[in-house]
């Protein structure tokens, strides 16, 4: 039913083989259209997309409001709020 089609990289221009088994693949998972990029332009994008445009997160240091230790948090905590930590986080998820 599917047969091998040679597509044009959208990035970098090259040529790249979309096989009949990844046609069959992404017509199983309702995929509409075929993919724009080659495997290897697609690695690069999703690399550079896994810290997204920002960068690494920013980490700040606060003490734990439960036990008192220090940790780090993705947020500048405010004041107005308890902070935990990693632990007491999920001590705290996990009993609601």
């Amino acid at each position: 039913m599917y047969q091998d089609k040679t597509l044009v990289c959208r990035d970098c221009g090259s040529e790249f083989v979309f096989s009949a088994s990844e046609q069959e693949f992404y017509a199983e998972k309702g995929f509409t259209n075929e993919p724009g990029r080659c495997p290897q332009c697609r690695a690069e994008r999703k690399q550079r997309n896994r810290f997204g445009s920002r960068g690494p997160r920013e980490m700040y240091e606060t003490v734990c409001s439960n036990c008192g230790v220090t940790t780090q948090v993705p947020f500048q905590p405010s004041g107005d709020r308890p902070v935990y930590c990693r632990d007491c986080y999920a001590q705290r998820r996990n009993q609601y």
